[in-house]
């Protein structure tokens, strides 16, 4: 089939290419990126035969809002846009709503694969109407492995599912480090690397992300020095534990996973200095001093 793609960073350019090496016929567009086929969002369309296909990945948020407000002035009724970014499902939804209007199909394409995805395959969380997905289907096989996509529901279903994914991730990541951290720090002379290797064979905790982890210390080594213990998150944890409370579900492994990351970029902690003072006020533990000098601004 032939479809336009928009985005070619790290996951839109692997895409294009496991899509044209599979047959299909693809037209791009990236406003950073000199191997892009079309100037503009209007040449993109005008490269494409109808229904148009054109395939968003870029990020979540106004890039994204920009680009279907004006694909929605650009395509006809019965074209196809996907959105493959880590979109917020209610914002899939109102977007899949305002597309019905104009008679264009919107489909929310949850993605996982990062940059392995060319050569193993991506994950495809699709949702939307079965007409728009039937369109794209041929574009979706390529792109996942065997087993590895499906067409969850209705709109807003793919990035629901997406954005659940990631939770878990969150919680699955965390455990790794917590497990490691106590055995780095233990009174054993550890071998965390082969301890990472074995573990992917038999054991009830293998899994892909383990594999990353023992290469990632196969690389850095156990201490993993060239790496700044600082983690962002790209929303979909906030938005896992949003739903969750608005679901009177209880969610504290990704609730504790989430409130890591934002541990792990504090410079400095008013909390700790308040735990330190009333260790302090009720036992007498000592206070380790601090250098004026040295000490952390405020973040405030």
């Amino acid at each position: 089939m032939k479809l336009g793609m928009v985005g070619l960073g790290r996951m839109g350019g692997n895409m294009t290419e496991r899509l044209r090496a599979d047959g299909h016929e693809v037209m791009t567009y990236d406003r950073s990126s000199t191997e892009r086929t079309a100037e503009s969002l209007e040449e993109l369309v005008g490269q494409l035969e109808s229904p148009r296909v054109v395939w968003l990945m870029i990020p979540a948020g106004a890039p994204t809002e920009d680009a279907v407000t004006d694909l929605l002035g650009l395509l006809d009724r019965g074209d196809v846009i996907v959105d493959g970014g880590n979109s917020n499902f209610r914002d899939s939804q109102r977007r899949h709503g305002e597309a019905d209007v104009e008679g264009i199909q919107y489909l929310d394409a949850g993605t996982s694969g990062g940059i392995w995805g060319l050569e193993v395959g991506y994950c495809l969380m699709v949702g939307g109407d079965p007409e728009g997905v039937g369109i794209v289907e041929p574009a979706f096989v390529t792109l996942a492995p065997e087993g590895g996509y499906c067409h969850v529901g209705p709109s807003g279903s793919g990035h629901f599912v997406k954005m659940i994914h990631n939770g878990i991730e969150y919680g699955l990541m965390q455990a790794y480090a917590e497990g490691f951290e106590i055995m780095r720090f233990s009174e054993f002379p550890l071998d965390l690397s082969k301890i990472a290797g074995i573990w992917r064979y038999g054991s009830v905790v293998r899994s892909w992300l383990l594999e990353l982890l023992y290469a990632a210390l196969e690389k850095e080594g156990d201490h993993l020095e060239g790496i700044a213990p600082y983690v962002e998150d790209s929303g979909e944890g906030r938005w896992t534990i949003g739903e969750a409370i608005a679901e009177n579900v209880p969610a504290p492994v990704t609730s504790a996973a989430l409130f890591a990351r934002f541990a792990s970029r504090q410079e400095f902690s008013y909390s700790a200095k308040v735990n330190a003072a009333l260790r302090n006020q009720f036992g007498g533990h000592a206070i380790r001093a601090v250098e004026r000098a040295a000490e952390s601004p405020d973040p405030r």
